[in-house]
């Protein structure tokens, strides 16, 4: 699928890491580096602007590294940009840890995983088919 993109930034264009990575690494493009404290979140810009085909999203995931290693991650996980959507990508950006942590230009920030959805019909009815599971929610298969 060829989608087209525009990069204002000063960093490559994002790609696949590996030939079964399911999302991209996006970079942080910023002019001084940012600097998260303990429980602070930042909107950090990318530079890149993306036009999806319409039934398609692009979700915006933490990187697992990130995560485990340095706890940011992202509020909103996953962020959705729409297909209508022409706006720069950015990311907001959370420290979940207890230091500081610097995002420096061209930082691998996010993954970005392209994907399709589909647009539903609500059908109202009176009540729902049952099932095994019924409505059941948290927690309800309990330890095993």
């Amino acid at each position: 699928m060829k989608i087209k993109i525009v990069n204002s930034s000063r960093h490559p264009l994002p790609e696949y890491a590996t030939a079964y990575a399911a999302g991209m690494d996006l970079r942080a493009n910023v002019e001084q580096p940012v600097v998260l404290k303990p429980l602070e979140r930042s909107l950090v810009p990318t530079g890149i602007y993306i036009q999806l085909p319409e039934g398609y999203e692009a979700q915006i995931r933490p990187r697992s590294g990130l995560a485990i290693k340095h706890g940011i991650s992202i509020v909103n996980a996953p962020g959705t940009i729409d297909a209508d959507y022409r706006g720069e990508i950015r990311v907001i950006l959370v420290n979940l840890s207890n230091e500081s942590f610097t995002i420096n230009d061209g930082e691998r920030i996010c993954q970005m995983v392209i994907a399709q959805h589909a647009h539903v019909q609500w059908e109202s009815v009176d009540s729902l088919d049952e099932t095994e599971r019924g409505d059941g929610g948290f927690g309800h298969t309990g330890k095993k």
